[in-house]
Formats: structure tokens, sequence, C-alpha cells
């Protein structure tokens, strides 16, 4: 992208958080149009044991996932691996792939995607079909715009 970037700071206090039912929550930290379409931020809290996404892959973005604290459970095409604190996976554009806490855990995870899709939307939208707000279909339309497509 030829457009020009500036230095992006984002205090906790000043991220929107979407809180989820389980306690747990995101907390969003830039989007796509934030860094001249560089990445994507967010940080995940997920409950004891919840469920973060559904099987899913993005066809032109590499997701990476730095679990800050607790322990996740990642299924990457196919193959099933825990990773705890300080651990990291990257997630190749095309890889199918699904997470959640660990059994028995709670988890804290910052995640990027890059390049950055401008994806808040995805997860306000997200937070509303986990309180029954709305359906899953909204998110199901919006597969291309926010690059998610659901297996």
């Amino acid at each position: 992208m030829s457009e020009v970037r500036k230095a992006l700071v984002v205090h906790a206090e000043e991220a929107e958080r979407v809180d989820l039912p389980h306690g747990g929550g995101f907390r969003l930290l830039a989007d796509a149009r934030d860094t001249g379409g560089a990445f994507g931020a967010n940080r995940l809290s997920l409950g004891e044991g919840a469920a973060g996404a559904p099987p899913h892959f993005h066809a032109r973005s590499t997701e990476l996932f730095h679990v800050l604290d607790g322990a996740m459970r990642f299924v990457l095409d196919g193959r099933t691996a825990t990773v705890a604190a300080g651990g990291l996976v990257s997630v190749p554009p095309g890889t199918p792939h699904s997470f959640g806490a660990a059994p028995g855990s709670t988890a804290e995870v910052l995640v990027v995607l890059t390049p950055g899709v401008d994806r808040f939307g995805y997860f306000r939208s997200l937070g509303r079909v986990q309180h029954g707000l709305e359906t899953f279909d909204a998110l199901l339309s919006a597969q291309d715009r926010y690059d998610v497509h659901f297996l």
C-alpha cells in the first residue's frame, strides 16, 4: 500500500470492548484503516474452556496468535495443538483452523491479521450473535467482506 502511515498508539482504556457471554470479550486495538492496511489487532479474553471460533479460514491474510495468559487449544488443518502462555501460533492464508480456551483453562490472546482487513464490524456482530441479538446468518453473508470463510 502506498498510503502514508503514522505511528499508532492505543491505550488500554481507549480500546473498544465487545463483551462475550462467558465473561470474556474482545478489545479492539487496531483495524486495517488504522494501519494503512498493514495489519489488524485485537485482544481476546476467553472464559474457562470457552470456544473462540468455529472452523474457518482466511483467503488473503495470515493470522497470528500470541497467548498472553492461560492456554489455548487450536485445531490447525485437522491437527490439534494446545499452546500455553508465551506461545505463538501462525496460520497462513487458506489454512482451516478453529480455537478456544483449553479445557479447564481461561485464555488471553493477542490476535494479529496481516495484511489487515477492517474487521471491527465483524467482532461487533459476533458479540451480538453470541448474546442472541443477531443470527449467525449475519456473519455468513459477510464472509468475503471480513475474509472469514466458515467451513
